[in-house]
């Protein structure tokens, strides 16, 4: 078999910030303004419907991109407020954009951790998570639901984040992936609020679903989406691949194996480099690959 190619990153993508663009029938896309080192182009925000209408991922707290919602909303009633997870670049703007259409928030159940807390450890992305958000619906795996007037399917997508959710548009071959699967970049994966063995049975989870284009929550559009998921799942079984290498050639802490898999990469992608890292060590030390101490002072790795 031959090996498989790496995966191809959109980093030409370029929004039209604010705009209502219609990406099949029933379903726009409104991008919010947070462009970010982590968020690319910024939340892609999506209506679903056409004369009524649900609303995924209302994005930031910003006040042009909830009067651009509004705009493309356009008066119709709104059936429901969806989130593909509880990180604040999707959630923060949830409750307000609920209270002013009267709509209940349907997501996969409050944020929480992938695994508990460990002694000395914190979550490194504890402030950008949603804590205090509660649903008036959970929504759970492959229920079909009725969004506006579209008919999904939820498929519950865990690692980026516990409750992460993907939904699937039988009708249109499309699945709104959210952060589990982007077009310009691969997804951080930060213990314990992601779980590095979640995002690969997601991923393989996603890849026999039989939906064919994706429409990530970051980014432009992904024609093939289960050749570009299964490009993204080799990709990370190469950095657990060189992870070992650099532990095998004397790396000892997780800065040691972050200098040696991203030696040029300015500080803000090395220090997203180093959470995902962390992830890859817990993955293989379940794994029997690796050997972890964990102190106050962090890590020490050794090959098992």
């Amino acid at each position: 078999m031959a090996p498989q190619a790496p995966p191809t990153f959109d980093t030409q993508f370029s929004p039209e910030v604010g705009a209502a663009i219609a990406l099949a029938p029933g379903l726009t896309r409104i991008t919010a303004p947070n462009a970010s080192p982590y968020t690319f182009t910024g939340t892609n925000s999506f209506l679903l419907g056409t004369e009524r209408v649900a609303v995924l991922d209302p994005g930031p707290d910003d006040t042009a991109h909830l009067e651009s919602l509004h705009r493309a909303i356009a008066g119709r009633p709104v059936s429901a407020i969806l989130l593909t997870h509880t990180h604040r670049d999707h959630s923060a703007a949830a409750a307000k954009v609920a209270a002013r259409y009267k709509a209940p928030l349907w997501f996969g159940g409050p944020h929480r951790l992938s695994r508990p807390l460990r002694r000395f450890e914190r979550n490194p992305i504890k402030n950008s998570c949603d804590w205090d958000l509660q649903p008036d619906r959970t929504l759970t795996d492959d229920e079909t639901i009725t969004a506006g007037d579209l008919t999904l399917t939820v498929h519950t997508t865990p690692g980026h984040c516990a409750n992460h959710l993907a939904f699937g548009l039988p009708q249109h071959d499309i699945l709104l992936s959210g952060d589990h699967v982007m077009g310009w970049n691969s997804t951080l994966v930060a213990v314990p609020d992601g779980s590095m063995a979640d995002y690969f049975a997601s991923l393989d989870k996603v890849i026999a679903l039989p939906y064919r284009h994706y429409h990530p929550a970051h980014g432009g559009p992904i024609p093939d989406g289960p050749a570009h998921a299964a490009a993204l799942k080799a990709h990370r079984q190469l950095r657990n691949e060189q992870l070992l290498a650099a532990v095998a050639s004397g790396a000892k802490t997780i800065g040691q194996v972050v200098k040696a898999i991203y030696p040029t990469q300015p500080a803000k992608i090395r220090m997203a480099a180093r959470m995902t890292m962390a992830a890859h060590v817990e993955y293989l030390e379940q794994r029997g690959a690796l050997k972890v101490k964990r102190g106050f002072l962090g890590m020490r790795l050794a090959l098992a």
